[in-house]
């Protein structure tokens, strides 16, 4: 078992925790991003900066009963299909039942800004979310153990 960061657009609070809460655990990180970004990490895997080439990166890397971090839900939605345990930064497991939901809203989204609306960008981000991550890193991590 491995964790899986796609560090592009991770914060680094996050990848501190990542790797933190797999030191308890005895399990590797690994970390992905483009030559663009500078991580600090055992195992990173640097690539280059064409569109989806972090997630293919990471969708090779990652294995049945691996956990992924990631913001990006159709990343999140391949890895499921794989047997791969996602979380996003903000501390909310991606799962078969919420990943729907999810893809639609996004579909939706995007259809209403084509036509020319404007929909809000994530909130800023707070203390509370790095400890929800947490809690959420640690509880999938118990229950794969």
């Amino acid at each position: 078992m491995k964790i899986i960061v796609d560090a592009d657009a991770c914060p680094k609070t996050v990848l501190q925790i990542c790797i933190k809460v797999a030191l308890e655990y005895a399990i590797p990180v690994w970390t992905v991003a483009s030559f663009n970004h500078n991580i600090v990490s055992d195992h990173h895997v640097v690539v280059g900066n064409a569109s989806q080439e972090a997630d293919i990166r990471v969708m090779n890397l990652a294995l049945a009963g691996d956990v992924a971090v990631t913001q990006d839900w159709g990343l999140a939605a391949m890895l499921l299909g794989k047997g791969v345990r996602c979380l996003n930064p903000d501390g909310r497991e991606f799962n078969t039942t919420n990943i729907e939901f999810l893809l639609e809203e996004r579909e939706a989204k995007a259809k209403f800004r084509r036509g020319g609306g404007r929909t809000k960008g994530p909130k800023k981000r707070v203390q509370e979310d790095d400890r929800k991550f947490e809690v959420c890193l640690q509880d999938i991590l118990n229950r794969t153990n």
